[in-house]
């Protein structure tokens, strides 16, 4: 019996109508929640134009990179790095929001209710001026295939195709870049010996989209029986995970992706990930072809806007450092002091 991997799906042939490939996809979704896909249609040179920018970026000076903190103390813009209760850097992030200032977010159709995250600002490097323009694209492809892969899932599933409200703009995301150093501490914090550098966890998106290059497989899917499967790097493949909110869309058919990164390798593991959601007045509850008959549904509906807005707050109520905190009700920068 061949050991357990992650499902590869070509997009191209599910989208023609391939059934085999959409079993298959219908399989790894309801078993693992995580899938690598090819013939996507993102370009490889956009992927790899991205990705080499924000690398080069990531390489510079800590002294350099300083700069490139949140002005506003904000998690999920600019840079930051993350050290464990040793002190010793776990990973760096280069985070993204969708809109640079409310009024883009007005123009593109959101509502002013919901426009104030947006009042925090994107922090773009002013050493790459073509940064901002080839991320916006590379966001825009990742966010296509995620519209692509969502319809194909209702495919796979024998449901309408257009059962997820994929064509209700603007849609939600999120965009962060993680890197991860070669760690080279003797450290046993697990029973398997390998350092945890990411705590297990599932999306909160519908669907991730994440790109992931380096020399060892650091990133794992959880399967239905506690064991973790590793998720290979394939040369032009881009990983696709299930998040809770596309688990409670199909009142728990398709199974939200759990996963982990440990450490390893002879250099930094660089991985980005693009999280789709819909639009942020959306109530988000079990849909119908997913509730049989009378059947309770497995989730409470919620509008997606409550969670969206107390993020930050929630996220450093949890994982945030005093000092981190005291910067965000500040409203000023942010760095975490690291063991060089």
């Amino acid at each position: 019996m061949s050991a357990p991997e992650i499902t590869l799906i070509d997009v191209a042939a599910a989208e023609a109508g391939d059934t085999a490939e959409l079993a298959r996809l219908r399989t790894a979704g309801t078993e693992l929640g995580i899938i690598q896909v090819v013939n996507h249609g993102v370009p490889q040179d956009l992927v790899d134009d991205f990705h080499n920018r924000v690398a080069a970026l990531l390489a510079l000076p800590r002294a350099e990179k300083i700069g490139l903190a949140s002005p506003t103390g904000h998690p999920y813009r600019g840079w930051r790095q993350w050290p464990d209760d040793f002190g010793r850097l776990e990973l760096e992030r280069f985070s993204i929001g969708r809109y640079d200032s409310p009024a883009d977010a007005e123009a593109a159709g959101l509502p002013a209710e919901y426009t104030g995250e947006f009042a925090h600002p994107n922090v773009w490097p002013e050493q790459d001026p073509g940064f901002r323009d080839v991320t916006l694209a590379y966001h825009d492809a990742a966010t296509g295939l995620a519209g692509r892969v969502l319809r194909l899932y209702a495919r796979a599933l024998e449901v309408n195709p257009d059962v997820f409200p994929v064509a209700a703009t603007p849609h939600h995301t999120t965009f962060t870049v993680n890197n991860y150093p070669t760690w080279t501490h003797d450290d046993s914090s697990t029973e398997d010996g390998e350092k945890l550098l990411l705590l297990e966890h599932a999306d909160g998106s519908a669907l991730t989209v994440l790109h992931q290059r380096g020399d060892y497989e650091g990133l794992q899917g959880q399967q239905v029986d506690g064991t973790w499967l590793p998720v290979p790097i394939v040369p032009g493949a881009l990983q696709v995970f299930t998040g809770s909110l596309l688990s409670r869309w199909t009142n728990g058919v398709l199974r939200a992706g759990r996963h982990r990164v440990v450490a390893g390798g002879t250099v930094t593991r660089l991985s980005s990930g693009v999280f789709w959601h819909p639009r942020v007045d959306t109530v988000v509850e079990p849909l119908a072809p997913f509730v049989v008959g009378d059947e309770e549904p497995e989730y409470d509906p919620f509008l997606l806007w409550d969670s969206v807005k107390s993020g930050v707050e929630e996220y450093l109520s949890v994982f945030g450092r005093p000092e981190q905190v005291a910067a965000w009700r500040e409203g000023r920068p942010y760095v975490a002091a690291v063991t060089e």
